[in-house]
């Protein structure tokens, strides 16, 4: 069954047909489009809130040491991978469905228009050939009847007895003629229906059932590519299922991972603050009832002991406190032990760091030397000694740094049997300050020395970090810069995992 053979006079119900279903085309069109919009502003709106609940500053990176910290920062960034997953399901929605469609639908409304501007070309010539076919009816219809009348009005003449002979041969000469001319048109009306007929029969027979089976070709080349369409709809999605899981498993891995226990965040937050000090012992009995003794030499020279206080744990006044707190010591005696070694031990990883940049932008800048002396062309030689002398004088001071902190931790790690000593000494000095109890704060306030991030910047590329000293990136990831780049293409950045390293600087956007 086909629309030519048994819809051949429904002409203007197929033209409604046909545009309905580009009408409904269009429908989905938009449809899709709208999905495009929610999924875009859905992952824009994830995005935002994974910016907002990011930590960033000092303290709060200090903080991602801990596991349920960590966990978090790792929570987020997988919803900031998902959100990517949600704006990959837009894109390839607008593209895939949308734009071929739109595409596609222009081309269907070309050729439904071509088709029906073909039958009606057809109905009209076969209204004209009808148009012509009345005429030369009605002319033949005419010149019959006149013919009879002229036959009849010289039979008429024929049988009056005062008509003369001339006048009956008149009036036969002119029936005659009449007659003649009638017969033509007869023919004339003839051959115009046999002309008609035909051009009719081709019409319900040929032209219209080709052009009508092509509208309906065209009618189910839509429906099956909006089929297509609709099973895009939902394919789209499911090729970014295994992504989207594989996000979800990392934020079920990340509460997994979390440890409350020795092997973690209680263990970690016991090894930062531990101040590697003695209890204090008991205090002595003073026996007042013996009288006060006259003050002497040896009184004046050594003072009775005094219990040292503990920390607090609530925070005072830290403006007040810092009038009484003495300076800062560059090699960090003035911290309890185990704070000393952490510190002096990160002062040496810092140093480690900044020397081995130096080494390696001084390797760069002999190599750049190098080829300037064998390709003159490409620059002055003698215009990279300014780098090269600064490098190198940058290379002393960081080693006879690196020397000074070296020696200063073999100390304090030599020192710990002489805690006790260490201990008694911060007793006795505890009597000076027992004046005014607010010098006693908690040491992170006062002796964290965190560097500060100088900025933001978003990965434009992946980078796979294999060497030592860099990190690995992900393109679309927000990181803190923490070192711009000194000429070298390199720059020191910082993740929200807490991973710190280098990365080419033309990866990232600042």
């Amino acid at each position: 069954m086909d629309w030519g053979t048994d819809l051949w006079d429904q002409c203007d119900a197929i033209d409604k047909h046909t545009q309905s279903g580009l009408d409904l085309v269009e429908r989905y069109i938009k449809f899709v489009k709208e999905r495009t919009d929610i999924e875009q502003n859905y992952a824009k709106q994830l995005r935002s809130l994974t910016k907002k609940y990011t930590k960033r500053g000092n303290k709060d990176e200090q903080d991602c040491k801990y596991s349920n910290y960590a966990s978090f920062q790792e929570i987020l960034n997988e919803l900031n991978d998902y959100a990517g997953q949600r704006e990959l399901i837009a894109e390839n929605m607008m593209t895939g469905i949308s734009v071929e469609l739109t595409k596609y639908l222009q081309d269907l409304k070309q050729e439904r228009k071509t088709h029906l501007s073909d039958a009606k070309k057809a109905q009209q010539n076969l209204d004209s050939s009808f148009k012509q076919l009345e005429s030369t009816k009605k002319r033949f219809a005419k010149e019959w009847a006149e013919a009879d009348k002229a036959t009849q009005q010289a039979e008429k003449i024929e049988h009056e007895l005062n008509a003369t002979k001339l006048d009956v041969e008149k009036a036969k000469q002119h029936a005659h003629g009449r007659t003649h001319t009638a017969e033509e048109c007869r023919s004339e009306y003839a051959a115009q229906l046999q002309r008609y007929n035909k051009e009719q029969s081709s019409f319900y027979y040929s032209e219209i059932p080709q052009l009508f089976n092509k509208l309906q070709d065209m009618d189910e080349r839509r429906i099956r590519r909006l089929a297509e369409g609709y099973r895009q709809f939902s394919d789209i999605e499911k090729n970014v299922l295994p992504i989207i899981s594989k996000c979800l498993e990392g934020i079920t891995a990340a509460g997994s991972k979390i440890d409350e226990k020795q092997a973690s965040d209680s263990m970690i937050f016991i090894e930062q603050y531990k101040s590697g000090f003695e209890r204090p012992g008991d205090v002595e009995f003073e026996d007042y009832s013996q009288g006060i003794k006259p003050a002497n030499s040896d009184s004046s020279l050594h003072p009775p002991k005094v219990r040292a206080k503990l920390w607090p744990f609530k925070k005072h006044k830290i403006l007040h406190a810092e009038k009484h707190m003495p300076p800062a010591a560059e090699d960090f005696s003035h911290l309890p032990p185990e704070q000393r070694k952490k510190r002096l031990q990160g002062k040496i990883d810092d140093i480690s760091k900044e020397l081995q940049k130096e080494q390696d932008q001084s390797e760069a800048l002999e190599k750049m030397k190098g080829v300037y002396e064998q390709n003159p062309q490409m620059g002055d030689p003698s215009s990279l000694e300014p780098q090269i002398s600064e490098t190198t004088q940058n290379i002393g001071r960081l080693r006879g740094e690196l020397t000074k902190y070296e020696t200063w931790l073999s100390e304090a790690v030599g020192g710990e049997d002489s805690s006790n000593s260490i201990n008694n000494n911060f007793q006795y000095s505890g009597s000076t300050a027992d004046q005014d109890p607010n010098v006693y704060v908690e040491f992170d306030d006062e002796f964290e020395d965190i560097e500060t991030p100088i900025g933001q910047c978003t990965a434009l590329y992946t980078f796979q970090g294999n060497s030592e000293g860099t990190i690995s990136i992900t393109e679309g990831e927000l990181l803190s810069v923490m070192e711009e780049d000194k000429g070298d293409g390199w720059m020191r950045v910082l993740r929200a995992s807490g991973e710190e390293g280098y990365i080419p600087s033309s990866y990232v956007k600042t």
